[in-house]
């Protein structure tokens, strides 16, 4: 009988879980890097990267690409890697594949703070764009203490059903609100809203994009250091505990990190739907639920499919521009439908 032990890799991981790892990993870097150079040459506006990088551009045209696509490329790898890492972390989290990084309300208290800032105060137009994205982080935020709050009043599955609850009355209590300050709203106000409720990238400013890179980052590094205990937790609430986990930390912890890092993402770029549910959802398929790779790789897809999303959203219209919430929305729609009937033919 042979006893050979199976090779290993580095911590202990077997060599051929490693290279399928990072060829996982490896495989989505090269398509991201790939996507960042056809959006940086796409639009209404040509931009060889080639001879951005030989420097053989215009000065208008440099300009253009240093103050609006640039800023507007990093915006979209944050915002994707945040809003599908998220979601990845939320759905290991309820260990519920369906659950949605919007779950806790927190696109909701955003946007009911952007139609109290757009239609309240209409004269503060001083401030530009900046009054609104300060407006949606500080809906998030205050969101986001509120769930915080409730997180470490409970543990287990008493946190789990609380945060559920909670994101389910303060969506249904900004909506109203929002309801009520939209029939208030003028023509004008109204069109504002609604395109920021859409989703989209058109307004990436290098002020919005710095404070992201500030705050996303560490919002994802959090996520990607407890991945090991999101898979811990995938085994059960008791067994989980009886090996050591601290699921009242976790849950604050994860909470935490993704109420800042899509409060921030949803207050620069709006609501853009379904792509913290698609493709965590697409990659555990074709991955496993291993939240070790998952997670990296859900931000890397998170980051490519926005991208992605924006380039199109640039080409498919110009001149003119299609909010990139509709396209992902276009998308994930029809794919959980897709996966609907194909449950039900499996019955």
């Amino acid at each position: 009988m042979d006893m050979t032990l199976p090779r290993t890799g580095q911590n202990g991981v077997p060599r051929r879980r490693l290279r399928r790892r990072l060829g996982a990993l490896g495989g989505l870097s090269v398509a991201l890097l790939l996507a960042l150079a056809w959006a940086a040459a796409s639009g209404s506006l040509g931009l060889s990267p080639l001879e951005l990088v030989m420097g053989e551009v215009p000065a208008m045209d440099w300009q253009v690409w240093w103050q609006l696509r640039l800023p507007r490329l990093l915006l979209g790898v944050l915002v994707g890697a945040m809003l599908a890492g998220s979601g990845a972390a939320m759905q290991g989290l309820f260990r519920n594949p369906l659950a949605d990084p919007t779950l806790l309300g927190l696109a909701s208290g955003a946007g009911l703070c952007v139609a109290v800032w757009v239609v309240l105060f209409p004269a503060s137009d001083a401030f530009g764009l900046y009054g609104q994205f300060v407006a949606g982080f500080l809906g998030a935020l205050g969101v986001c203490l509120l769930v915080f709050g409730l997180a470490r009043r409970r543990v287990g599955n008493g946190a789990v059903l609380t945060l559920l609850l909670a994101g389910l009355a303060i969506n249904t209590l900004a909506g109203a609100g929002g309801g009520l300050l939209a029939f208030l709203a003028s023509d004008e106000q109204l069109r504002q809203l609604s395109l920021w409720g859409m989703g989209s990238l058109a307004h990436s400013l290098w002020g919005a994009t710095l404070v992201a890179l500030v705050l996303v980052p560490p919002a994802l590094l959090v996520l990607l250091r407890r991945s090991q205990d999101l898979d811990l937790l995938q085994l059960g609430e008791a067994t989980a505990h009886a090996a050591g986990l601290d699921g009242r930390r976790l849950t604050r912890q994860v909470v935490a990190a993704t109420s800042l890092g899509v409060g921030v993402c949803v207050a620069v770029s709006g609501i853009i739907g379904f792509l913290g549910l698609l493709v965590p959802h697409c990659l555990r398929l074709w991955l496993g639920p291993g939240h070790r790779l998952l997670l990296p790789a859900s931000m890397l897809g998170g980051a490519l499919l926005l991208v992605v999303a924006d380039g199109l959203a640039r080409v498919m219209a110009m001149p003119a521009e299609m909010p990139v919430g509709l396209l992902t929305s276009l998308l994930g729609g029809p794919y959980f439908l897709y996966l609907l009937l194909r449950g039900r033919q499996g019955c």
